[in-house]
């Protein structure tokens, strides 16, 4: 299967945002929640071993989208690899917020999961991944996952990590005995790094910071990653 879906924004007369586009193609449909809030619902099974889906979206000078997902998104295996593609671009004075529900790796199945994200200067970010290794009581599939962020034209964060490989995942240098891996990604800086247990909150060389953590369950995931988020916004 081959799916696209799109968001796009607008800037009205009188200063507010405007969901300008939505664009929808199972299993990615999209439905607008709020006055800038958009909600991804899966209306199909998948992605499927073989699928390749393109998420797009577009977020116009000083407007604000925030994204979710209404359900975890499960990747099921199939014909081959399924490949799911995040582009987005955030202008001048605009904020996106990414937050969807996480990604689980059902056995057996292989999966990409490519993000491709281009900032105005001065844009504002917040960008949420999570990653659950498989069902209850199975091993993970496979996954490569690459984020690749661009402020103004020069490279900012170039990230890629696998999950599935049985020997490297179980490391203690690795994952350990976690089951589930997140990161997330703002344009916020901080002046040092911070840690604590099962995460670390980390700045960019470039405008930004990195907020990587590990945890045995995805309410434990969720957990630390808030609290890296609190971490790096609290002054």
């Amino acid at each position: 299967m081959r799916a696209a879906a799109a968001v796009a924004t607008a800037l009205s007369a009188d200063g507010r945002t405007l969901v300008h586009r939505l664009a929808s193609a199972p299993p990615l449909t999209l439905r607008q929640t709020g006055p800038y809030t958009v909600h991804l619902v899966s209306t199909a099974a998948g992605p499927l071993g073989g699928d390749r889906l393109h998420l797009d979206l577009d977020v116009a000078p000083r407007t604000t989208l925030e994204l979710g997902s209404v359900a975890a998104t499960l990747v099921l295996p199939g014909d081959g690899e399924s490949e799911m593609l995040v582009t987005a671009r955030v202008g001048a004075g605009a904020t996106l917020r990414f937050a969807p529900e996480p990604t689980v790796l059902a056995a057996g199945s292989r999966h990409r999961l490519l993000v491709r994200l281009e900032l105005a200067a001065d844009a504002e970010v917040r960008w949420r991944e999570e990653i659950v290794f498989g069902r209850h009581g199975e091993a993970p599939g496979r996954c490569h996952a690459r984020f690749d962020a661009t402020c103004d034209g020069r490279p900012l964060l170039r990230q890629e990590f696998t999950v599935g490989d049985p020997v490297l995942d179980t490391s203690p240098a690795v994952y350990g005995t976690a089951r589930c891996v997140g990161t997330t990604f703002l344009t916020t800086t901080i002046k040092e790094p911070a840690v604590a247990e099962g995460v670390a909150v980390l700045p960019l060389a470039g405008p930004g910071t990195l907020v990587s953590a590990l945890a045995g369950d995805a309410v434990l995931l969720r957990s630390r990653l808030e609290w890296g988020e609190r971490t790096a916004t609290t002054p």
